[in-house]
């Protein structure tokens, strides 16, 4: 089957902002990649849509690295509901619109250029807010893994965010199988039927669309 956000006869494969193939590694060989980057800091984007299982990707890169790996999420930087609210934007909360990119710009040239103690932010599920300084990266993090949707978006704002990167891997899931683990989120947290088909179809697959649409490939892809 082929995966939902592209490979090179997908969605993807003539859309201008492939500008380069993704090279398809196996999971079980990303951490030996990302060890045989150069020295210093190194800042390693994760992407993939609602669903894809970024977070775990992350974790378990985390593990495999040991002591020297760091993880940033995107979701620390979601706007508050007051904020969504004031601009009407809670119905679409997680669209690239609700995020403060210029936050989140300054915290990566930050972690980029500078060794030391840095407190970022965390998205709690359970209070559906973000928690000033709820994780750190501390200076001896060598590998500071990001984790996020929009993280190759070319999108005003997103774009900025492309060159603070020094590798990017890519998750790759068919729709179908996004679409049943997307369910499963919202069920977990309670939702009624009705409100977990509208947060589905109409704002976590269509943001994982605009992923496709608008984003740069990433330096890696990895099938799951």
């Amino acid at each position: 089957m082929t995966g939902w956000l592209g490979d090179s006869d997908g969605p993807m494969g003539d859309h201008g902002a492939f500008m380069h193939p993704e090279l398809q590694v196996p999971r079980a060989d990303l951490a030996s990649h990302i060890r045989q980057m150069g020295d210093g800091r190194v800042l390693i984007a994760l992407v993939g849509a609602p669903g894809s299982g970024k977070s775990h990707l992350a974790r378990e890169l985390a593990a495999a690295l040991g002591p020297e790996a760091a993880i940033v999420a995107m979701d620390g930087f979601h706007r508050d509901n007051d904020w969504l609210d004031a601009h009407g934007l809670r119905p679409v909360k997680g669209a690239p619109q609700t995020f403060d990119t210029q936050g989140f710009s300054q915290l990566l040239s930050r972690l980029k250029s500078t060794l030391d103690d840095c407190p970022v932010p965390i998205f709690d599920r359970d209070i559906d807010g973000v928690v000033e300084g709820g994780a750190t990266v501390p200076a001896s993090a060598r590998f500071v893994l990001v984790e996020g949707n929009y993280l190759l978006l070319t999108q005003p704002g997103w774009r900025d965010l492309y060159s603070l990167f020094d590798l990017s891997i890519r998750i790759d899931v068919p729709e179908e199988e996004l679409r049943a683990r997307l369910t499963r989120r919202w069920q977990d947290v309670g939702l009624d039927p009705t409100e977990i088909t509208r947060r589905v179809e109409e704002n976590d697959l269509p943001n994982g669309r605009v992923i496709t649409r608008e984003g740069r490939p990433a330096d890696l892809v990895v099938r799951d």
